[in-house]
């Protein structure tokens, strides 16, 4: 018996081992040559691994995922690769090509067909952007007698008909419920680009975070805030305590939603600089001071000013979209 098949009878036998384990199972066999059969078994299909190191797992696999890319048109596989984000019950990230096949595999779906609905189906969303952005102002002129926005946008949709979570609502789920700082730096990999972006194309001089309700150990906003480090004023904004804290995502009637932001998110005026050019710092200071007293914009009478910034850019997230 070879020493792949010893380790494939051994996981068999046993549901799953570690390398360590297999090692000491085989005393003849080293610990190098089991590490090198692990990785011919895992590229061929043959095992799984679950867990990081050092404490890895590995497992037969059910059957064998193909992954083949040459079966699929290239610029499908593209947007695929670029939009698709594939969580498994487990918990293991798989991106593009080998999370969706793994998806389909799942549900029982034939890749290369269902590949090119994911690509119609995105489409269709596609037609609400501009540029790389999501306009949500129609939306909310429909909702709403009276507006007091001047620009709503999203970076993407939360979810999606049929394949569920887009590639950025995945990561900001289980950002958020896992805490896991690692996953949060790529969503701010992710999108400040694009935030970055939208800061200097509109002439934003003022950022707010709207603070979480529920308090974690790692704040989600709080990492975006420090990962974003936007050269622009960021405003102090308060989450009042209650006696009970309602998360916004717990209620379900919208006049209930903007009741509980009304009453426990204030804007503390006074705000604060990340920028670390402390002349500029003062020259902004000494402009925000002349702003916040007159309460106006100069040359625009009508044109109220928050915290001392023209233009205020509010960060949050939500069900719907980021």
């Amino acid at each position: 018996m070879t020493t792949s098949q010893k380790i494939l009878a051994y996981i068999s036998q046993n549901g799953q081992a570690s390398g360590k384990e297999l090692t000491e199972q085989f005393g003849t066999i080293s610990a190098r040559a089991i590490r090198k059969q692990l990785k011919n078994l895992l590229d061929k299909g043959l095992l799984a691994k679950i867990g990081r190191p050092p404490k890895v797992y590995y497992l037969l696999s059910e059957n064998k995922i193909p992954t083949d890319t040459t079966i699929v048109d290239k610029k499908i596989l593209r947007v695929v690769n670029e939009r698709y984000l594939y969580i498994s019950p487990s918990g293991e990230a798989k991106y593009g090509w080998e999370g969706f096949t793994l998806w389909c595999f799942k549900t029982k779906q034939d890749p290369v067909k269902t590949a090119s609905e994911y690509i119609a189906t995105l489409n269709k969303y596609d037609e609400f952007r501009k540029g790389d952005f999501i306009d949500g102002m129609h939306k909310m002129k429909s909702t709403f007698d009276k507006v007091f926005l001047d620009k709503l946008f999203y970076l993407d949709f939360y979810s999606i008909e049929r394949f569920g979570r887009t590639k950025l609502g995945q990561m900001l789920l289980y950002a958020k419920q896992s805490q896991n700082k690692a996953l949060i730096l790529k969503v701010v990999d992710e999108i400040k680009p694009k935030v970055s972006e939208l800061v200097q194309k509109n002439k934003i001089d003022g950022v707010l975070f709207v603070p979480p309700t529920v308090k974690r150990e790692v704040q989600f906003m709080r990492e975006l805030e420090n990962g974003f480090n936007l050269p622009i004023k960021t405003l102090s904004v308060v989450k009042v305590k209650t006696e009970i804290a309602v998360p916004q995502k717990t209620l379900t009637k919208l006049e209930d939603r903007i009741e509980n932001a009304r009453q426990t998110i204030i804007v503390d005026e006074a705000g604060h600089y990340d920028s670390i050019q402390e002349n500029r710092e003062r020259k902004l200071t000494d402009e925000l001071n002349t702003d916040m007293s007159s309460s106006k914009t100069k040359g625009n009478p009508d044109h109220k000013v928050v915290g001392g910034c023209h233009q205020t850019f509010v960060i949050a997230n939500g069900n719907d979209a980021l």
